[in-house]
């Protein structure tokens, strides 16, 4: 976790930690055992797949106290909403005031209006720190699921919200959040033939955006280190040949990964962080290598005729998925992570690009492009149970929520400004049932998007 924010671990939270009082370090003091019982009836955890045809009612009153309550309960109930998985009451239902409630909730003021499910808060500034009391209540049995308390600088108070978002989430539907996360994409500007490319960062929901590079040399293709403290992408700083580089998200340092030959390309971290996968193009050809961060020694994992891009490893790091033309067309394959053992997963009409896999192992998605449309898909890693989410003009460069529930990805739209015809490119999230598709805000037109891991 950042320094700057303090909260209780995750594990201390799913196993019950109470909404005791925050001290220097953070204590998380445990409720009484009866106030963490499971309620009966309707129980705690709802199904995620009834919860995505059925959204979880939940009431979200502002924090009492100070004025950041208001600001934390709008994007904690901002969050939910956008996951599709909850539906949060109109606040003019509401009936009991956000202070009585922060004291004792009245249930069936709550009940009578459609919740489920209650968030309850008080907020305090003590000088530049500010300290979140959030409570978590199931309506029906009046039972208090969580209770925990917050303490940070009083800047990072969206850390919070989203910390408090993820920890409803998780007791709601018994998997983990993917609030608290960023992520790092390419933001474009100028006309198509002269477009800008800077690496830029923000939070999941678009906020606290900032950009990391000039855009004096174009930068493509991020991915995250698994520590979310570090990006791997490409650039054409060095004599207009793109290679990849490493960014320190702490010093804003960059470097190149290594001087090899050829041109270097679609880095990603292995899921130890400790090397990174990449094509590189040697002659006509463009094979796969595995570069180890503390040696910057290389090894190259395929070989032969035909391009070999976009490598991305399993969550375990036992396999490898790709794409190529070795068989004539551009399609997917699935590798040993240690080389060999190529097997074709992609069947379907048209060429498949961009691959990644799911953080929880059980599915790869892709671009596909086929007949000038561009779809957005998941498969197995088998290659069977192929979905198309999305289709559409432009679209491509998905990638997983660290949850694996969720994939964001960018869309381009043929549009016209005052200089004639051009385009926008913009991010896009979608649920991997193909429901809840949605535009992420950013300030310029964006793509090649990367999710973080949860930074808690």
């Amino acid at each position: 976790m950042n320094p700057n924010v303090t909260a209780v671990s995750r594990r201390t939270l799913l196993l019950g930690a109470g909404a005791g009082l925050v001290a220097p370090g953070i204590m998380a003091v445990p409720l009484p055992a009866a106030a963490q019982q499971q309620p009966q009836g309707r129980g705690a955890v709802i199904d995620i797949t009834r919860a995505r045809t059925d959204p979880i009612p939940i009431a979200i009153p502002d924090f009492a106290g100070d004025r950041f309550g208001r600001d934390i309960a709008r994007v904690v109930q901002a969050n939910l909403r956008n996951s599709g998985l909850f539906r949060p009451v109109e606040r003019q239902a509401f009936i009991q005031t956000p202070e009585a409630a922060a004291q004792t909730p009245r249930f069936q003021d709550w009940r009578v209006i459609g919740a489920q499910a209650l968030t309850t808060g008080r907020v305090e500034q003590r000088g530049d720190q500010v300290r979140v009391e959030f409570r978590l209540w199931d309506v029906n049995p009046e039972a208090q699921l969580q209770g925990t308390a917050f303490t940070a600088p009083s800047a990072n108070w969206r850390r919070i919200a989203h910390l408090i978002s993820d920890v409803i989430y998780e007791r709601l539907l018994g998997e983990k959040g993917y609030f608290d996360t960023r992520v790092v994409y390419i933001a474009e500007s100028g006309a198509r033939d002269r477009r800008v490319r800077r690496l830029a960062i923000m939070d999941q929901d678009g906020e606290n955006n900032r950009f990391l590079t000039s855009g004096q040399y174009a930068a493509l293709t991020p991915r995250f280190h698994p520590s979310a403290d570090r990006i791997a992408f490409m650039s054409y700083q060095q004599q207009g040949e793109p290679r990849v580089y490493l960014f320190d998200l702490g010093s804003g340092r960059q470097e190149a990964l290594g001087n090899f030959p050829g041109m270097t390309l679609s880095p990603r971290f292995s899921p130890d962080g400790r090397s990174v996968v990449l094509s590189s193009t040697r002659g006509g050809d463009a094979n796969i290598y595995v570069v180890d961060l503390g040696s910057r020694r290389e090894r190259q994992l395929t070989s032969g005729g035909g391009l070999d891009v976009s490598p991305c490893f399993s969550p375990d790091g036992a396999q490898i998925v790709f794409n190529s033309d070795r068989g004539g067309d551009q399609q997917l394959y699935v590798m040993d992570a240690g080389g060999g053992g190529a097997r074709r997963i992609s069947f379907g009409r048209g060429r498949y690009a961009t691959p990644v896999w799911s953080p929880r192992g059980d599915l790869i998605a892709f671009t596909r492009i086929s007949g000038g449309q561009f779809s957005i898909g998941v498969m197995r890693p088998d290659g069977s149970g192929e979905r198309i989410l999305s289709e559409g003009w432009g679209m491509e460069g998905p990638t997983f929520a660290p949850n694996g529930r969720v994939l964001m990805f960018y869309r381009e739209t043929p549009a016209r400004d005052s200089r004639g015809s051009g385009y926008s490119s913009r991010l896009v999230s979608i649920d991997i049932a193909g429901f809840n598709e949605r535009p992420i805000q950013t300030p310029t037109d964006a793509s090649d998007p990367a999710w973080s891991p949860l930074l808690a």
